[in-house]
């Protein structure tokens, strides 16, 4: 019999909500190797601190800072470079950092950063936590921390078939990241035994999603804008959930549109997607009932509040990623060893418990995550499937 694997490894919470003594002072890159006493280790993070992404570059610094600050930090100094938000700033700072001896680089954020830095990590023996959800760069010396919308519809779809929900459709934005997501819910729809009855997809610049919700509806051409649209009960939708991959004003005017049109999400489910992580989201009734698949939400909302408390403003939501990503090298590092980033240890098969909940890295460099589903409701959203406590409970 194989043995259960022990719990996993908790990283170190954001703390308690309120007030911290003082703000996290700013990290700087001080000159300290890798003692083979168990002296500092050097963490290469890559963000974009200037650019289009300047803001939430810095924020992820912060948080980084943040996760420091709560570990303590003594086998660990953090050297932050700004890779501009370009391949070539981030291929610059990967190697100046590599230069001054990180073990381990954190970061880039985006897809083509993370494509130029991934080959000169390579050659100097070294592996990357990277922010992007490009899939097809992991692997190798790459492990990726983006939160995967497979995942989510994987989540969502699992909880829907365990409710009796067996027809699924897909309203989705005509780009890379909507036809990601039909296809995925295609996927595990099938493999789950459910069927996948319909899919449209928006253009993502016309003003009005009228059209694409009454073909939708319909099975057929959309009407001529001149017509209005006709009510279609929901007992004659072929489909009884259907995936909205939007968000914000978007996503509120297409569920009212379905509503008008005659949907009754008593009888049609409304599923979401990560841009569903949203508190805004409880102002529009047309949602109300509506599951989606994310972090654990009370972890988050602690580092969230321990971050406006030290920083002076709300976090950005990919921040809690290099939050989870520093305290992830923290800890590696503190459990020491002549190679405390090597592939073994980022492995860890019970993974590691975060701000954004549980995750490990698959072979493929890949995060899994334990996900929680939510439902959206007048007062906000409400868990109803918690996240699982460990990998026991997490199908691949």
């Amino acid at each position: 019999m194989v043995a259960a694997p022990p719990a996993p490894p908790q990283l170190p919470a954001a703390g308690p909500k309120g007030p911290v003594a003082a703000p996290v002072a700013p990290v700087t890159a001080e000159p300290l190797g890798q003692g083979p006493a168990g002296g500092p280790v050097k963490v290469g993070l890559l963000v974009p601190m200037s650019g289009p992404n300047a803001e939430l570059g810095k924020a992820m610094l912060e948080a980084a800072q943040l996760a420091l600050f709560t570990t303590g930090g003594d086998r660990l100094t953090l050297v932050p470079r700004d890779t501009a938000g370009t391949p070539e700033g981030a291929a610059n700072a990967a190697r100046q950092v590599i230069a001054e001896g990180a073990k381990l680089l954190v970061g880039p954020l985006l897809a083509a950063e993370v494509e130029t830095v991934k080959p000169i990590a390579s050659e100097a023996k070294i592996n990357v936590i990277g922010f992007s959800t490009a899939t097809q760069l992991a692997g190798g010396n790459v492990f990726l921390m983006g939160f995967l919308p497979r995942q989510e519809v994987a989540r969502e779809v699992a909880f829907a078939r365990d409710r009796g929900l067996t027809r699924f459709a897909a309203l989705a934005p005509d780009t890379q990241y909507g036809r990601l997501v039909a296809e995925a819910l295609r996927d595990v729809a099938t493999a789950s035994g459910g069927t996948m009855t319909k899919v449209e997809f928006l253009d993502p610049r016309a003003p009005d999603p009228a059209p694409a919700v009454q073909k939708l509806l319909s099975g057929g051409a959309a009407p001529p804008a001149s017509r209005p649209p006709a009510s279609v009960p929901a007992a004659n939708a072929s489909f009884d959930a259907l995936l909205l991959p939007e968000g914000g004003l978007r996503l509120k005017q297409i569920a009212n549109q379905l509503r008008q049109a005659g949907v009754d999400t008593a009888q049609v489910r409304l599923l979401g997607s990560g841009l569903w992580d949203d508190p805004a989201l409880a102002s529009e009734p047309a949602l109300y009932g509506g599951w989606f698949a994310a972090s654990p939400p009370e972890p988050r909302r602690e580092f969230e509040s321990r971050f406006q408390a030290s920083y002076g403003h709300a976090p950005p939501r990919l921040a809690s990623l290099a939050f989870d990503a520093a305290a992830l090298a923290a800890v590696l590092a503190r459990n020491g060893g002549p190679e405390p980033f090597s592939h073994e240890a980022i492995l860890n098969p019970s993974g590691f418990t975060g701000v954004d909940g549980l995750f490990r890295f698959t072979q493929e460099g890949l995060v899994q995550r334990g996900l929680a589903v939510l439902e959206v409701q007048q007062q906000g959203t409400v868990v109803v499937s918690p996240a699982p406590a460990s990998f026991r409970d997490v199908s691949s």
